[in-house]
Order: structure tokens, then sequence, then C-alpha cells
């Protein structure tokens, strides 16, 4: 296993997980992801970041390749995550560092996680720099991005940012740059991140853009992921951050539905024609086939949501629930809503549904549409007017 030199001196000596597959109910497949970790040397030569504790060995084996563990006299922990401080009780251990620094919310997270009464701890805080030699690390926290010990470390003689889970995506591969796979690849693995992860923090990424918008960055690199390592590709991955948590409407519909007896199946389609009737395409998911994580990343390219379940034991069926629980705990904003569903006796589900979405703020133009047993050509029709009126509200948030 080797490091690999990303700038002078500077060198990735992470770890790359081809086989992980969930991560706090997130689909990774089929990808994986890698944990990266970056060794800085110079006068004080400085270890940002861990691994996973599954791949210490790796990272150990990579870190011994740049450098002899006991000459690390310096550790930076950004964030205490086990993802990326699994492997740090042994490093400390072994490599015996001067200090270790990291927010003060991860003091605390440190204290949590790890018997670390006598490591030699430093908190820091926003606009503190310290030298290295040639080099000075400065810290920003970023609290929230997306836990409440995140910071990111900057080091202006490289115009370098370390900028731990803040701009990754779950990508396992050999190579370590985003510049190195195609731009709707790298898209789409930032935006399952983004969706599945930071949406719910999109207020505090405007602010750290702001906050960040002061330094010259010319490469960025992430704790997860492929590294950005020129100009171009760090405006890329900024400029997608910044579209990204605006949550500006799209014009584009996305339909989840599960079904017993195809009974909803055939209104999700019926409503997908009157969305298709006003001009606004739509993408079709059965819970049945598709992971509430593929549901999130597929939101991120549409402004409207229409959700049909029948209904099944005064409620709706357990795939549904579970997505649209798991979309709610994500905080989706500025989205048009409908809801529809098929019963048998009590019919309950679609307005169950018309209230999950309203309760997340979705702006819902028309009434939940139901229909007993197997839907004929009136409810079909109504499920059609459903998707244009929906399809109508989008394009006017849209055009506004």
């Amino acid at each position: 296993m080797q490091a690999v030199e990303i700038k002078k001196d500077i060198w990735w000596v992470g770890a790359v997980d081809y086989d992980t597959r969930d991560f706090h109910g997130y689909s990774q497949s089929p990808e994986g992801t890698t944990y990266n970790a970056y060794l800085v040397k110079d006068a004080k030569n400085v270890l940002f970041d861990t691994v996973s504790a599954s791949f210490t060995g790796h990272m150990l084996c990579r870190l011994a390749k740049a450098l002899p563990l006991e000459q690390v006299d310096y550790i930076v922990c950004n964030h205490l995550e086990l993802d990326h401080a699994g492997a740090l009780a042994e490093l400390v251990a072994r490599c015996k560092p001067e200090k270790i620094f990291c927010s003060q919310m991860g003091v605390k997270s440190m204290q949590g996680h790890f018997d670390c009464a006598d490591w030699p701890v430093q908190a820091v805080k926003t606009g503190e720099s310290l030298n290295i030699g040639s080099r000075n690390i400065q810290f920003f926290e970023t609290r929230m991005l997306h836990w409440p010990d995140s910071m990111v470390s900057y080091l202006p003689e490289d115009k370098l940012l370390i900028s731990n889970d803040a701009f990754g995506q779950n990508i396992a591969s050999s190579v370590r740059y985003a510049d190195e796979v195609s731009e709707e690849f790298l898209l789409n693995a930032v935006e399952a991140y983004y969706y599945n992860i930071v949406l719910p923090f999109s207020p505090q990424v405007i602010g750290a853009l702001q906050a960040l918008g002061g330094l010259d960055i010319e490469m960025l690199a992430p704790d997860h992921g492929l590294i950005y390592r020129d100009k171009r590709s760090v405006d890329f991955i900024l400029n997608a951050y910044a579209r990204l948590a605006e949550q500006k409407p799209q014009r584009r519909a996305l339909i989840i539905y599960d079904s017993m007896w195809h009974s909803t199946e055939k209104m999700a389609y019926a409503a997908a024609s009157g969305l298709e009737a006003v001009g606004v395409p739509s993408r079709v998911m059965s819970l049945k086939r598709n992971h509430h994580s593929h549901v999130m990343t597929e939101l991120a390219r549409c402004g409207a949501v229409l959700a049909g379940s029948p209904t099944h034991n005064n409620g709706v069926l357990p795939a549904m629930a579970a997505t649209l629980t798991y979309m709610k705990g994500l905080r989706p904003k500025n989205r048009v809503g409908g809801a529809f569903g098929s019963y048998g006796w009590s019919g309950e589900g679609p307005k169950m549904l018309h209230e999950w979405l309203e309760s997340m703020g979705m702006e819902m133009p028309v009434p939940f549409v139901k229909t007993q047993w197997t839907p004929g050509h009136e409810s079909l029709g109504q499920c059609h007017e459903l998707g244009k009126a929906v399809g109508q509200a989008l394009a006017a948030r849209c055009d506004g």
C-alpha cells in the first residue's frame, strides 16, 4: 500500500473501503467509500484525521511509507466521528504525538469515545493559526456541518483546504482525483452524499461558504472520496454546494409509490401523464425496487414530490412510511407535493400521505386522490389532473 503525494511534502495516507454499503441508513452501494487522511511533512509533521478502525492497518502502512510513525508530531482531528477517528487511539499509542488539535466540541466528542485523559489535547477555534515550520494551519469551525465538533483546516502556503466531511462523496476507487472520473459520475455522487447527509444543514453550508469565500483555494481535500486538485474542480464543488444548499425549485417531479396489487401503481403512472401534459418531466420510483437513499438522491433534481400508497392496517405500506420518515428528517425545502392511493375498505392512507408531505412544508395545491379497489377511467383521470395541478404549481414556482 502506497502513500500518494498530492502536493510537495503533503501525502494521502487514507484507506479505500470497497465493501461498505450502509452509512446511517444511507446506501453507498455500489461505490463504497474512502476514508481520507493527510500527512504534511514540515518542521513539525502533522497528520490530519485518521480512518475507520477496521482500516487502521491500511493507514499505518501508507503512513510508514511516507514517514516513520514516531516522527508524527501533531494530529489534527477535524471531526471525531468514528469513520475518521476510529484509528486514533492506536495511532496515539504508536506515535506519541506532542499535541492533538481539535475544536472545543471535539474535545467533548473525544472524551466520549476514548480514554484520553492523558492525551496532549489542545482545543482550537475559528481564527487560530498554528505554525509548523514553512507552513501555517488556519482553523475554521464548521459546526453542524455535519456534527457540532466539525472544523476545517486551511494551509495558505499550499492553498489547500482539508475539509473533512464537507464537499465529500462516497466513491471507492484506486484513483485519487475528481478530474479522473466523468463530471456526470462525480455530480451524481456529490448529490447523493449531499441529499442523504448534508441536506438538513444547508443553512450551515451557506454560512460556511461565506466564511471560506475569502480563501484562495487551489486544492480541496475532503475526508471521503476524491480530491479536487485544480481550480476548475474546486469551483465545480463549491458551486455545486451553493446550488444544493439553496434548494431552488427545479422543473422536474419525483413520484414515489408502493402497491399491493398494482392499483396504486396505475395511479402513479396516471399522475405522471398529467405532469407530462403540462411539460414537467418526472421520475417514477417503486419503493419495492428503490432504496430510500436513492429516492433522496433523485429528489436533488426534483421540485415536486408525489407519494402514493394503498391503505394498509389503517395507515400506509411500511416502505412508504420508512421513506417519508427518512425524507422528513433530511428536511427538504421549497417543494410542491401531491398524494394518492387505493384502498379496500378504510381508506386513510392517501390523507396521511397528504398530511405527511404538508408537514414537511410542501405546497399542496390540490386535495389527495383516493380510489376504492382497482382504479377505473374516472379515478385515473383524477390522478392525471393531480399531476397537472402539481406540475402547474411547480412551473409557477420555477418561473416566479
